[in-house]
């Protein structure tokens, strides 16, 4: 079960938007590139993000570069999950590989500031501020194996290859 607030965020967030090529850089100090995550949709997320927050995106989320950190700079800011009514496969992929939930679902009724809960292997979001539902298609259990040690190094690191059950 996740807990935590809502950040929305609009369609289209690329990756540019997540991790600002300006900041290309940084890519060798990853603690330093959180510092600076989603600072161009909205220059405030890092100052009031908390462990186990939410991003809510809306369409294409993710689209542009396949900028591997951009996911894990997500995380490392203390995002739990991610929100969005669509993802650009890429994104998704290497979110799921840095163990970072994407979760597909209508997010439209969600706002900024949203308490949220989230049940990952029942598919629920249950938005406690507006009393109501969401549902996602529950993540298979491969992918929750992976997102569960961390991501998919961790989990070679621990189980060696991996192999679908």
């Amino acid at each position: 079960m996740l807990k935590g607030k809502a950040f929305k965020f609009a369609d289209n967030i690329s990756t540019d938007l997540i991790v600002p090529g300006r900041l290309a850089h940084l890519r060798s100090n990853l603690p330093e590139l959180a510092k600076h995550v989603l600072e161009d949709a909205d220059p405030t997320f890092v100052s009031r993000v908390n462990a186990g927050d939410f991003v809510v995106g809306g369409n294409n989320f993710g689209l542009g570069s396949s900028r591997e950190h951009a996911p894990l700079v997500i995380k490392m800011a203390g995002v739990s999950a991610i929100l969005a009514k669509s993802v650009a496969r890429i994104f998704f992929r290497n979110a799921i590989n840095r163990g970072l939930p994407v979760l597909i679902c209508d997010t439209d009724n969600i706002n900024e500031g949203d308490e949220l809960e989230i049940d990952l292997a029942n598919g629920t979001v249950k938005d406690i501020t507006n009393e109501i539902t969401l549902h996602f298609k529950p993540i298979p259990n491969a992918m929750l194996a992976i997102l569960k040690e961390g991501g998919l190094i961790p989990y070679i690191q621990k189980h060696g290859d991996f192999k679908l059950e």
